[in-house]
């Protein structure tokens, strides 16, 4: 049983993209506008306070007062520290029954008190840096913050997906739009390739596919249950992209066996060998976000702005092709876009839209239809 969420998702050949690349807290920038970098660039880090550990020190030496605890100190504030390194130690009685504290982390003292007698211990920082994740020129900087990138060429949106950002170059392994790819057809030069399948992976391929050290899937299909043993949870319709599973995956039909929209197979067939950078991250609610496929480009073609080509959506009026029975092959308008769900044949609820098949009416699930370039 095939299940779809809404589309309206983008497919362009040649647009001008702009991705914005920001961290998380004030650091530094590494480039410079105009610098032409790969996706793999670093272009700003920072670091991220590492957890902050208040202990009971004096209590924990048996200390009678607070103030007694600057006495039994071996660090000082600002002083680092290693897990298990002994920082305080009381005096006993007469040098005999000594107690003493180990530091339970690596990181710093950063507070003696001798009122409380606590010691506040801090976590080495995480150090965080982000990457330009497009081939492409930085066409501007934020300060101390991060860079807009800009780029040209493919891009194409997913329906869901899992796994975050990733990049490789793209490999076709399904030889038809509508095939499924099976354990067979996985094999080791796949490493760090985004390979594109048809109307479906098998769980099996895609384990072995994640062995052999795949960058991502790109595919029609994918069976809902799969994903479920894959993640170990249910998907949540919320938000995706944060799960770590090795590799980043796309579908850009939905979930059961759907064949790839034959413009999707044959844009990604047209560039394979080119770099893909692709992110899984979805999100269905407020906000939307599709997963993407990005392919930098120079081959001359009618350009449109990322904004431009996003806001050229579905709309009425627009003509369309039905990519699946029973109207298949048929050639329509669209009449209305009902925000409300339909219930299918299938049991599932979708979004739908009515379309004008030479003068006849019907009601046609969204994820059916492409729409015809104007």
């Amino acid at each position: 049983m095939a299940h779809a969420y809404t589309p309206g998702l983008k497919v362009a050949a040649k647009i001008v993209i702009e991705k914005t690349r920001k961290l998380p807290l004030l650091g530094q920038v590494l480039v410079k506008k105009g610098d032409k970098i790969p996706s793999d660039t670093i272009v700003a880090k920072t670091e991220l306070p590492g957890k902050v550990y208040p202990i009971n020190v004096a209590g924990q030496l048996g200390l009678g007062k607070a103030n007694e605890l600057i006495e039994c100190m071996l660090k000082k504030e600002g002083d680092p520290v290693k897990a298990g390194e002994i920082v305080a130690l009381s005096k006993g009685f007469f040098g005999f029954f000594k107690s003493d504290y180990k530091a339970p982390i690596d990181g710093t003292i950063t507070q003696i008190s001798q009122i409380t007698g606590q010691v506040i211990f801090n976590a080495a920082a995480i150090p965080v840096e982000i990457d330009a994740y497009v081939d492409g020129e930085v066409k501007d900087e934020i300060p101390n913050e991060g860079v807009i990138m800009r780029t040209e060429g493919v891009h194409i949106q997913g329906i869901i997906g899992l796994g975050g950002e990733s990049y490789g170059n793209i490999m076709i392994v399904a030889k038809s739009p509508d095939q499924i790819v099976d354990i067979s057809m996985i094999n080791d030069t796949m490493k760090g390739k985004v390979i594109v399948c048809g109307s479906k992976i098998t769980t099996e391929a895609l384990t072995k596919a994640k062995n052999v050290g795949v960058a991502g899937v790109i595919t029609g299909g994918f069976d809902y249950q799969d994903i479920k043993d894959i993640l170990g949870h249910d998907l949540g319709v919320a938000i995706t992209g944060h799960e770590d599973i090795g590799y980043t995956l796309i579908l850009t039909e939905g979930f059961g066996t759907i064949p790839m929209a034959d413009r999707t197979y044959k844009l990604l067939k047209k560039y394979e060998g080119f770099k893909a950078s692709i992110n899984g991250a979805t999100q269905i609610r407020a906000g939307v976000m599709r997963p993407e496929i990005i392919i930098t480009h120079n081959e001359p073609q009618e350009e449109k702005s990322l904004k431009n080509y996003a806001e050229s959506g579905l709309e009425k009026g627009d003509q369309i092709r039905i990519i699946r029975s029973p109207y298949f092959g048929k050639l329509g308008k669209v009449v209305s876009l009902p925000v409300e769900l339909h219930k299918v044949e299938s049991g599932t609820w979708v979004r739908v839209m009515t379309v004008d098949l030479d003068g006849k009416e019907v009601l046609i699930p969204r994820a059916n239809v492409e729409v015809i370039e104007k």
